[in-house]
């Protein structure tokens, strides 16, 4: 076994373009909640919760139960956990209180994926957002 997770992945894998961009992105929206009203400190750190959100969302995982069982079994939500494991309450409970911020910030990550030419972004018939991954052959 690597001593680090980060040596079970390749260097190029999506969830090391998460992690960096979420870093980042401005998070002041979600650590300005944490002011004492509705309670004092983040029970995890919001830029890796935040990060277990996004990821979760790019890979088609966005049940809290889901992400929980993935911080056990799968390795790119153990890179992102930092092997830390909050539990499915906890995953929900924050993407509840902070569905506003997350909103604008996961906006803002597909706009970065799509400049980077990992997504194709458009509108279905619908009018829902639609989201597209690129085929690795089609990149530039």
């Amino acid at each position: 076994m690597p001593p680090q997770l980060d040596d079970w992945l390749p260097e190029d894998h999506l969830v090391y373009f998460v992690r960096d961009t979420v870093r980042e992105l401005d998070l002041a929206a979600i650590y300005d909640d944490y002011n004492g009203a509705q309670g004092g400190y983040p029970p995890y750190n919001p830029t890796m919760m935040t990060g277990l959100l996004l990821y979760a969302y790019c890979v088609g995982k966005p049940s809290s139960r889901k992400i929980e069982r993935a911080t056990y079994e799968s390795i790119p939500f153990r890179v992102l956990a930092a092997d830390q494991h909050p539990d499915h309450d906890t995953i929900a409970a924050f993407r509840r209180r902070h569905l506003k911020a997350l909103a604008g910030l996961f906006v803002q990550v597909l706009q970065l994926c799509q400049k980077a030419g990992l997504v194709k972004l458009g509108m279905s018939r619908w009018m829902a957002p639609r989201f597209t991954p690129t085929p690795p052959n089609t990149r530039p």
